[in-house]
């Protein structure tokens, strides 16, 4: 099933699998990131239209991943070419940015760390995926 090269199953996948690999990533450091982002475990709250957010923004980011690895051409979109891409887009636009967002929000590189962390898994996750379903 695809939609303008774009396999719908991949994205959709590849959007799951992220999501699980963030609750995970996130749960297991929850204590050092409620303290590198400066919050109190009280005023941590499980927000389902938080989770909701995430997953659409992530869909999106799947879809976008997809429709840059389709680019590459008929036979292109490969295991290899989805992780050289998300490792790409992730050092590119996802890292830059966060790191110039917490420089600004006067955050401590420990956040950095651990959110950079993140988003490189979820990228090589998405990428991994997409790839896959491309072979």
């Amino acid at each position: 099933m695809s939609f303008e090269g774009v396999n719908t199953i991949a994205v959709i996948a590849a959007a799951v699998a992220a999501f699980v690999f963030g609750a995970v990533f996130y749960g297991t450091l929850s204590k050092p990131w409620m303290k590198a982002a400066r919050l109190k475990p009280e005023d941590a709250k499980m927000d389902p239209v938080l989770f909701a957010t995430t997953f659409v923004c992530e869909l999106v980011m799947a879809w976008v991943m997809a429709g840059m690895n389709g680019h590459f051409g008929a036979g292109q979109v490969t295991l290899w070419n989805g992780l050289v891409s998300a490792f790409f887009v992730w050092l590119g636009f996802m890292a830059t940015t966060m790191i110039i967002n917490q420089r600004y929000q006067m955050y401590g590189w420990d956040l950095s760390l651990i959110d950079g962390a993140h988003w490189l898994g979820v990228a090589l996750i998405m990428g991994t995926v997409i790839g896959a379903f491309g072979l």
